[in-house]
C-alpha cells in the first residue's frame, strides 16, 4: 500500500518538470478549473510571468517617483526618460546612469534609489511575501512556487523559512558593511551625511548595483583598503547567491549534518577562478598604463586590480577609469561582464554555472566523451541543453541590441568599442561604463532600458513567460544521424 502524500506544504516538492531553479515550467496563463470555475487572475499567472510583470510595473512606478520635482536637487531639471532610466538601473541593480545621482537627486531621491536597489536585489516577489507574513497572512502553494522561482530554490519545501533567512542574512551583512565604512565616511562627510553614505554604499555593494554618491564613482578611494576591500567583500557575498550563502554558513556551523552542495562547490570554484583571472589580467595589461595603474604604488596596484576583477562580476563600481584602459583589457572585461555572477544572486549575466556547463560540455565533446562529470556527479542532458539555450539567446540578444544602438547612433564621438562595452554592461546588469552612456541619444537610452530589464529577469525567463502553452509532443519521430556538424 502506498503512503499518502503529506499535507504539510513545507514538505511538498515541486511537480515534475517544474523545478524552481529553472526558468521553464507552466508558462501558460491558465484559465478555468476543470469544473468550470474561473481562477483568480493572480493564480493564472505563472512564476516567470509574475517576475517579468512585477519588475516592469515596479520600474514604471520608480520612474514616476524619481520624476517628481521633490526628488531633484535645486536647479536640476530631470525629464521622465532620465528618471525612468535611473529607476530601471536601480531596480535591475545595474548602475549605468545618464545623469549624476550624487548631484541631480536630493537626499529624498537618493533614499528612493537606495530602496529601489534593495527591492530589485532581493526580488519584488520576495518583498511582497515578507510583508504578507508580517501582517499574519498565510502563503499558499502557488505563491510558494513563485517564491522558489524568484530565489532559484530547488524545491518548494521550506521556501518561506528560506526567505526569512535570506532577509536576515542580507540585512545583517549590509549593517556590518555600513558600520565598517562609517569609520571612513563619517570623518570625510560628517555624522549625518557620513552615516547615510555608509548605508547607501553598503546596500548598493551587496546588491551589486554599482551606484555611488560620488561623481567619479569610487576612483577617489583607489588606494583605500578599508573602502575598497569592504565594498569588494560585499559584492562577493551578494554575487554568491542566496542558496550558496546559506549552504556555506550551515556547512561551517555543522559540517557533518550540512554537506556542501555540488552547486555550491561549482559556483565557488568558478568565482575563485574568475577572480584570479580578472586580477591577473588587470595587473599584466594595465601595469604600465599611465591612465590606470602606472601612477600607483605596488600595493595600490594589487588592490585596484583585485577590486576591478570583483566589480566586473556585475557590480559596477570602479576605482579606475575604464575609458583609459587598453583594448585587450576591455575585451577580457566584456567577457567577465557577460559571464556575470552566480544563479539566485543579486548579480546578472549568463551566470557562472551556465558558463561552466557550456564550456565543460564542449570540452567533453572534443575529448570524445558523451557525458559531463562534476565532483563525481553527472550533469544531465537537460541541464546542458538549458545552458546552451541561455548562452545562445543571450548572445543573440546582446548582438541584436548592439546593432540597434549602432543604427540609432547620432554621436560620432561614441566609438564602436564604447558602444559594445555599454551594451554588455547593460545586459549583464554590471553598470561599468566607458563614459558613453550619458552622451547617447534618447532612442539609445530606451534600448538600454530594455536591455537592463531583460538582463535582470533573464532572457529565457522572459521568453518562457510570454510563450503560449504548448503540450508535449505525442508523436516521436526517428532520430536522424546524417546531419553533419562542424
Amino acid at each position: 500500500m502506498t503512503r499518502p502524500p503529506r499535507s504539510d506544504p513545507n514538505a511538498t516538492r515541486l511537480p515534475e518538470g517544474f523545478r524552481a531553479g529553472s526558468s521553464l515550467g507552466n508558462s501558460g496563463l491558465g484559465g478555468a478549473t476543470p469544473g468550470g470555475i474561473k481562477k483568480p487572475l493572480l493564480s493564472r499567472v505563472s512564476p516567470p510571468q509574475l517576475i517579468a510583470l512585477s519588475f516592469a510595473l515596479a520600474i514604471l512606478v520608480g520612474g514616476c517617483l524619481l520624476a517628481l520635482p521633490i526628488m531633484h536637487s535645486p536647479g536640476r531639471n530631470i525629464n521622465f526618460l532620465q528618471a525612468l532610466f535611473t529607476a530601471t538601473s536601480a531596480l535591475c541593480v545595474t548602475g549605468l546612469n545618464v545623469i549624476d545621482p550624487s548631484k541631480d537627486f536630493n537626499r529624498l531621491g537618493q533614499v528612493v534609489i537606495m530602496l529601489l536597489i534593495q527591492v530589485g536585489g532581493l526580488g519584488i516577489i520576495t518583498f511582497g511575501t515578507v510583508f504578507a507574513l508580517l501582517v499574519g497572512r498565510r502563503v499558499n502553494f502557488s505563491e510558494r512556487i513563485r517564491l522558489a522561482q524568484q530565489v532559484s530554490a530547488f524545491d518548494v519545501g521550506g521556501v518561506v523559512k528560506l526567505i526569512r533567512n535570506i532577509f536576515l542574512f542580507t540585512f545583517l551583512i549590509e549593517l556590518l558593511g555600513a558600520v565598517v565604512m562609517a569609520f571612513r565616511f563619517i570623518p570625510l562627510e560628517g555624522w549625518g551625511r557620513g552615516l547615510f553614505y555608509a548605508v547607501f554604499h553598503s546596500v548598493s555593494a551587496f546588491n551589486n548595483a554599482g551606484f555611488a554618491l560620488y561623481s567619479d564613482n569610487l576612483m577617489g578611494f583607489v588606494g583605500d583598503p578599508l573602502v575598497s576591500m569592504t565594498i569588494a567583500l560585499l559584492i562577493i557575498l551578494g554575487g554568491m547567491g542566496f542558496l550558496v550563502q546559506l549552504n556555506v554558513v550551515a556547512h561551517l556551523v555543522n559540517p557533518r549534518r550540512n554537506r556542501m552542495l555540488v552547486h555550491s562547490k561549482l559556483v565557488l570554484t568558478m568565482m575563485g577562478v574568475l577572480l584570479a583571472v580578472g586580477t591577473l589580467t588587470y595587473l599584466l595589461l594595465e601595469w604600465s598604463n599611465p591612465k590606470t595603474l602606472a601612477p600607483l604604488g605596488f600595493g595600490d596596484k594589487l588592490l585596484a586590480a583585485f577590486f576591478q576583477s570583483v566589480t566586473t562580476r556585475t557590480a559596477g563600481f570602479n576605482t579606475l577609469d575604464y575609458g583609459g584602459m587598453n583594448y585587450a583589457t576591455l575585451f577580457i572585461t566584456i567577457i567577465l561582464m557577460f559571464i556575470g555572477a552566480n544563479p539566485g544572486s543579486t548579480g546578472g549575466g549568463i551566470k557562472t554555472s551556465t558558463f561552466y556547463v557550456m564550456m565543460a560540455s564542449a570540452w567533453s565533446m572534443v575529448r570524445g566523451r558523451g557525458e559531463v562529470n562534476l565532483f563525481r556527479r553527472r550533469i544531465d542532458q537537460d541541464t546542458v541543453i538549458r545552458a546552451m539555450t541561455v548562452g545562445l539567446i543571450s548572445i543573440g540578444l546582446v548582438n541584436g541590441m548592439f546593432v540597434l544602438l549602432l543604427i540609432f547612433n547620432t554621436n560620432p564621438q561614441v566609438t564602436f568599442v564604447q558602444m559594445f562595452f555599454e551594451t554588455v554592461s547593460a545586459f549583464g546588469t554590471v553598470g561599468l561604463s566607458m563614459n558613453a552612456t550619458p552622451i547617447l541619444a534618447p532612442d539609445q537610452h530606451v534600448i538600454l532600458i530594455l536591455l537592463m530589464y531583460l538582463g535582470r529577469i533573464g532572457p529565457l525567463t522572459f521568453a518562457v513567460a510570454f510563450n503560449s502553452r504548448s503540450s508535449a509532443d505525442l508523436v516521436k519521430y526517428p532520430p536522424e544521424k546524417d546531419i553533419i556538424i562542424g
